[in-house]
């Protein structure tokens, strides 16, 4: 797979707490450079991001994060904000506490409502596979694909782990409805990008796969 077509999957993440505009920029900038598929920076950012990339890099943010708990009302209360700043893209965490008590329903409500918060903007849903048991994980993948949402995503990257490709292949084995896949946290070289969107990841939340490519043009 050319390195070109791997870019053209990421969202090039910086989501740490301490992250200043000065650090958001070389984001943007590398973004644009590599043509990556959108900038994920902190909703405190999108406005300023996206007067500084204009039309040329979609800016995605994240709602809800990390912890998901926020309550429905204040989530679609953040993503409209976010998409009248300017966000292409949300990222969006569920209520993990909610699945696990097997309120469907609200979980299945509480996406509807963001992703109609977001007027045609992308939603990616944030289900955390790592704090889930494999049942969890293929009932979200049910009910994300109910849900009208773009895509499925593993992870914040904020807890106890990250993508990895066995939840990637359950993903793909149970998704419907042209719903996406979104693998992030833990992708550490090329070949894990490559192993990724071979078993079905159509998105790739890192920030290193950039590192590295500019790290082989400087060698």
């Amino acid at each position: 797979m050319e390195v070109n077509e791997i870019l053209n999957k990421v969202d090039h993440t910086l989501l740490k707490q301490q992250s200043t505009w000065e650090e958001i920029k070389v984001i943007l900038d590398d973004g644009m450079k590599y043509n990556t598929a959108s900038a994920c920076i902190p909703a405190s950012f999108v406005k300023r991001a996206k007067e500084y990339v204009k039309d040329r890099l979609a800016i995605c943010t994240v709602i809800g994060f990390p912890n998901g708990y926020s309550t429905k009302e204040t989530k679609v209360f953040e993503t409209r904000n976010a998409v009248e700043n300017g966000a292409d893209e949300i990222d969006m965490v569920i209520n993990i506490g909610a699945l696990k008590e097997k309120n469907y329903d609200y979980v299945l409500e509480e996406i509807q409502s963001i992703k109609e918060a977001c007027q045609g903007k992308l939603l990616k849903v944030i289900i955390e596979t790592c704090l889930l048991t494999d049942e969890e994980k293929i009932k979200m993948c049910e009910i994300v694909s109910k849900s009208n949402a773009d895509y499925i995503k593993t992870s914040t990257g904020f807890s106890t782990g990250g993508a990895t490709k066995e939840d990637i292949k359950l993903f793909a084995e149970h998704v419907s409805n042209g719903l996406k896949i979104k693998a992030a946290g833990g992708i550490k070289s090329l070949e894990d990008a490559e192993d990724f969107i071979k078993l079905g990841a159509d998105r790739l939340g890192t920030s290193r796969i950039v590192a590295i490519v500019k790290d082989m043009e400087n060698k």
